[in-house]
């Protein structure tokens, strides 16, 4: 890995270790939800394939996903977080005797685990390095586990992109303090917009009317800080998500573009 990516990793880490501290209480209502789950997952995972299931959350944050695993019926979890938000995620899910918290990097999941599922939701692709975080989790799968992740798009965001890509080089150089005052500004405009998407066919107005009205004002300005805090982020194309699965060695790759603006990807370990 590149120095300067390296530099880049440890940085988010540290992004996101302050940023589930800071939020440590926005999994609630829809956002902690099952039908969330679902519907992030849809249509390639139901709960039901992971009910009484072996299988690893790869940054595991605040527990939010671990949480919503054990609800669909996995018989127990393996959350994988590298952070300082450790803590939080003990407090949510540590006394929970079908869970095992690992404060270790994605590439550092154990090989060999015979792990049935690993998701990773929302994580990937702020990774620097995520080539090696797949094949680590092709090692700790049995032959015939799946991966399943969820991925920013390229496709469907470019109008998206063209503003927020200046403001980030802005925002991820800001103190905490700062971003989280500018988030909350952010939320009447938003609240105006996903209004105006109700009549209007707006870019990403499925987004809005689908999942941004279901969020309360404090999940809206953790969305906002979300978006704007790590220090790396990366939009996949098509073929990027599925080269990410097909060059660490996965088989019978599967691909969902969900709402137009983001990737759900499964992928086999075959052997």
């Amino acid at each position: 890995m590149a120095e300067s990516d390296f530099v880049a990793g440890a940085r988010t880490i540290e992004d996101f270790g302050r940023q589930w501290q800071k939020f440590d209480d926005v999994d609630t209502g829809y956002y902690g939800a099952e039908i969330l789950f679902a519907d992030i997952l849809w249509p390639l995972v139901r709960a039901e394939d992971v009910s009484g299931k072996f299988v690893a959350d790869v940054g595991s944050g605040t527990g939010r996903i671990v949480k919503m695993l054990l609800a669909a019926g996995a018989k127990k979890v393996l959350a994988i977080e590298p952070s300082d938000a450790m803590v939080v995620l003990k407090r949510n899910v540590g006394d929970n005797p079908d869970v095992e918290c690992l404060q270790v990097e994605g590439r550092q999941i154990p090989a060999g685990a015979g792990l049935d599922w690993i998701f990773s939701i929302g994580v990937i692709h702020h990774i620097p390095d995520a080539d090696s975080v797949i094949r680590a989790c092709r090692n700790a799968l049995r032959p015939g586990g799946r991966l399943a992740l969820w991925l920013y798009g390229k496709e469907g965001n470019q109008g998206y992109l063209l503003f927020a890509t200046p403001l980030r080089w802005l925002t991820k150089r800001c103190p905490d303090l700062l971003l989280g005052a500018f988030a909350r500004c952010c939320v009447p405009l938003l609240r105006v917009y996903q209004w105006l998407c109700r009549w209007l066919p707006l870019p990403m107005s499925g987004y809005f009317r689908g999942h941004v009205s279901k969020l309360s004002n404090r999940q809206l300005v953790m969305t906002v800080f979300d978006q704007l805090n790590p220090a790396y982020a990366k939009y996949y194309t098509k073929e990027e998500a599925i080269d990410l699965l097909r060059s660490a060695g996965f088989s019978n790759i599967e691909i969902h573009h969900r709402h137009g603006y983001s990737w759900t990807i499964v992928g086999e370990r075959v052997i």
